[in-house]
């Protein structure tokens, strides 16, 4: 309910606002960087009152976190194909496809110089972690209720997320289907 008694509806005006809103801070982070742009013209390029994100988010990190985990929880699904290796297969192509995606770069490095950056951008970093390790412990024990032994989370991690990350910020090479098989048989090997 608003502050009128109304009820709010999912979606409407709200969540345009709040899209357009996301979008013109990921593309001001991925034009220019962290950092180098303001509330007004995140603002000014959603075609919004910088009054509206002031009142809704309170300042700009509170703003970059929201987007963060918002775009960062919507990206990447745990998959459920039926067994460990085609789960972590679909799960390294989804987020390949991601972070390689027209925002992925951006998305990555928001959640990098977050991380660095204060109290919220710290507790927007560990959410993100926490959602992610619950979403991906449900994937290795529906594995292990299968039968099948699956790593644990902090594994995944290392030996799948971290080099496809890696690739990306880095420019080290592509994320081949083939490379990213291979990442999974390593990890299971």
């Amino acid at each position: 309910m608003d502050e009128q008694g109304r009820a709010r509806r999912p979606g409407g005006r709200s969540a345009r606002v709040r899209a357009a809103v996301h979008q013109a801070v990921t593309d001001l982070v991925s034009e220019r960087g962290y950092g180098n742009f303001t509330v007004g013209e995140v603002a000014a390029r959603a075609g919004v009152a910088d009054t509206s994100l002031y009142r809704r988010w309170g300042n700009l990190e509170a703003l970059l976190s929201d987007v963060l985990l918002t775009r960062l929880n919507a990206q990447a699904p745990m998959p459920d194909t039926g067994s460990l290796v085609g789960d972590l297969r679909t799960y390294a192509a989804n987020v390949a496809r991601e972070v390689t995606g027209p925002d992925g770069l951006a998305v990555v490095r928001l959640s990098i110089a977050l991380s660095g950056e204060g109290q919220q951008g710290l507790q927007a970093r560990d959410e993100f972690l926490a959602d992610r390790a619950r979403q991906l412990q449900a994937m290795l024990d529906r594995a292990r209720d299968r039968g099948e032994d699956p790593p644990d989370a902090l594994g995944v991690l290392d030996h799948l997320l971290a080099p496809i990350y890696m690739r990306v910020l880095f420019g080290a090479g592509p994320l081949t289907p083939d490379y990213l098989d291979g990442l999974v048989d390593r990890l299971l090997a």
